[in-house]
């Protein structure tokens, strides 16, 4: 099996092309460049001014904490009873399933009411994070970029 080479962070390179507001334009830009049997290889979308975006997603409250720890558990739980089943002859498969999914779904809702309460209501609200560029750039390799350009306005005219 052939190792990857260790290659260091190196900023990107080649020529400006376009620039858009959102990944998915920049994302439909390069795409429409493959359609049209473009080297696409030569192509770089880069974005800028990175932010990171914490949408709130809801209220936490004991209750969900206690909820969404007993559904990790039960998870987890499922596995453990069912590696435990497996491996020992002895051992009803599914009733060790079962016991694992109740054991899993007690210990999680109890670790998960706890963690909650541990927190002494700092941050009682769920949510989702991520990084998001302002715009994004599509770069592309300095002997094709005049062709890109080219392809890519008369994608703009057609809308």
């Amino acid at each position: 099996m052939a190792r990857t080479p260790y290659t260091v962070p190196t900023p990107p390179s080649g020529l400006h092309v376009a620039t858009f507001a959102t990944y998915a334009e920049a994302q439909r830009a390069v795409d429409h460049l493959a359609d049209e049997k473009f080297a696409v290889e030569g192509v770089t979308i880069v974005g800028s001014d990175l932010q990171m975006v914490e949408r709130v997603t809801g209220r936490l409250t004991l209750g969900r904490a206690a909820m969404a720890g007993a559904a990790t558990g039960a998870w987890f739980g499922a596995l453990v009873g069912l590696l435990l089943g497996s491996f020992d002859s002895g051992t009803n498969v599914l009733a060790a399933l079962l016991g694992g999914v109740l054991y899993g779904v007690v210990f999680g809702a109890v670790f998960g009411a706890s963690g909650y309460a541990a927190t002494g209501g700092r941050r009682d609200f769920t949510s989702n994070s991520q990084v998001v560029a302002k715009s994004y750039e599509v770069l592309c390799d300095s002997r094709t970029a005049e062709q890109a350009r080219d392809l890519l306005a008369r994608f703009s005219l057609r809308g």
